[in-house]
């Protein structure tokens, strides 16, 4: 089970995280009440991530998150403060925060949010076998596959690296762009430098702006401070924008000017400073389509572009899937003290038949869960189904029937089936949402502007 620290100096607040949190029975929590004890339960538990409260009796919230990040460079923190504080809440992200909740929090939201982050800290760790490992490309494959689509992403990625292209990644949601950004990284000159990821979905417009560009003290109201931005963190490095396409139109100007220049300007400054940044951004919607239909700026679009990476979704490679499924089912058996050892035919069938509309991660998610229940010491087809479209508190599908159609190809036939499923796992969310597309993208573990393309798309 994950381990998760929960940092609070008020029970009634604990409570409420024990109660969101033990529902999930994927976690086993430990609590502290005050900084000084939540890092000796750090250096005891080793947690996976931990939860902590900014106001804290003995050590201010900021100062126990610098600890724990010392300690652990990769730790996975959630920061919880009791007032929309935006000068904070950006400090606790510039300070290695995964991210920061508002009290009252969405109960939703929460649990989201620190899978997120779990996800998050794993990556990181399969990234330092790639550090570790010789041949980066080759420990790439190993993560991602071993097919021909997979090998031919790996080739790209040695050709490309120690270029001085910006790289444009190109993915649905869960295909592993930032695992493949991360490579680029390492496999170029700057891998002594930093790799600073942005999420360009995950801050509010007014907070991405000054986590990008930096700001000055008295910039804007709560600016108390001068702060940094990632484009001055990542000097010497790379700076990986992840989910470009949900920059504001406003804020593209900015980066395209940015690119063009070298130079950043951070809010509230009289100058401008050169910079010496490698530029990688990564898109799960068609950036291409998005800039001719002008929901994005196409010299923006050319500048990003100068190469292109497109990582193939499970579906079109399927001779990954059972590679992968036996290896994850290796790693959730070590990671949970389980003894299951393989999969049944009939679990491995299954699995080679269905969509995946989550791709990679939707599959290492359902193999860990199907391993942590799993009765005996292999997974059949039974284990596995249950897991399958549990996100949408709706029943397994069956296999997606396509009416055959003369003069097609196989390729047709497949895409025809994975946008049927794809139309159904969509009205299902909708519907068990009361129609709330917000609340149906983090069902879908997709962003918003991807679920309202695809309705639009299918007309649903």
């Amino acid at each position: 089970m994950k381990k998760i620290l929960v940092v609070d100096d008020e029970a009634i607040g604990r409570k409420i995280l024990r109660d969101v949190l033990n529902g999930e029975g994927v976690y086993a929590l430990t609590e502290a009440e005050t900084g000084r004890e939540a890092l000796v339960e750090a250096a005891r538990v080793l947690p996976d991530a931990v939860i902590l409260d900014l106001n804290l009796p003995d050590i201010d919230g900021l100062q126990v998150l610098q600890k724990l990040k010392a300690f652990s460079p990769n730790l996975p923190v959630l920061m919880l403060t009791g007032h929309n504080d935006a000068a904070t809440a950006l400090q606790a992200v510039r300070l290695g925060a995964f991210h920061y909740l508002t009290k009252p929090f969405d109960s939703d939201q929460l649990r989201i949010t620190l899978q997120r982050a779990l996800e998050k800290g794993e990556m990181q760790a399969r990234m330092e076998m790639l550090r570790r490992g010789a041949g980066k490309g080759q420990a790439l494959g190993r993560i991602l596959g071993e097919s021909e689509a997979v090998h031919k992403i790996t080739g790209e990625i040695s050709k490309v690296a120690d270029s001085l292209l910006t790289v444009l990644i190109q993915g649905e949601t869960g295909t592993g762009k930032e695992l493949a950004a991360r490579a680029l990284h390492e496999e170029s000159s700057r891998r002594e430098g930093p790799f600073v990821a942005l999420d360009c979905g995950a801050l509010a417009e007014n907070l991405l702006e000054s986590e990008l560009f930096g700001h000055e003290k008295g910039a804007f109201s709560g600016a108390d401070r001068k702060k940094e931005g990632q484009l001055s963190m990542a000097r010497g490095g790379t700076l990986f924008l992840d989910e470009v396409g949900n920059l504001p139109l406003g804020l593209q100007a900015k980066l395209l000017r940015v690119l063009q220049e070298r130079q950043v300007k951070p809010v509230g400054a009289e100058k401008a400073f050169p910079i010496d940044v490698r530029f990688i951004a990564a898109t799960n919607v068609p950036l291409e389509e998005e800039a001719k239909s002008g929901r994005f700026r196409q010299d923006l679009y050319y500048r990003l572009a100068e190469f292109t990476l497109d990582l193939p979704p499970l579906r079109e490679r399927r001779s990954d899937i059972s590679l992968l499924a036996a290896r994850f089912t290796q790693e959730a058996s070590l990671e949970l003290r389980k003894n299951v050892g393989s999969l049944t035919p009939g679990a491995m069938e299954l699995l080679s038949t269905h969509a995946w509309p989550g791709n990679i991660r939707e599959l290492r998610n359902v193999i860990r869960q199907s391993v942590l229940l799993a009765p005996g010491v292999e997974l059949d087809e039974k284990s596995v189904r249950v897991f399958l479209g549990k996100n949408l508190n709706q029943p397994t599908p069956g296999p997606v029937e396509v009416p055959l159609t003369p003069g097609l190809s196989l390729k047709k036939i497949a895409e025809q089936a994975v946008e049927s499923a794809e139309k159904q796992a969509i009205r299902n969310a909708l519907r068990s949402t009361d129609g709330n597309k917000s609340k149906a993208s983090k069902l879908l573990k997709t962003d918003y502007k991807t679920l309202h393309l695809k309705i639009k798309k299918y007309s649903l």
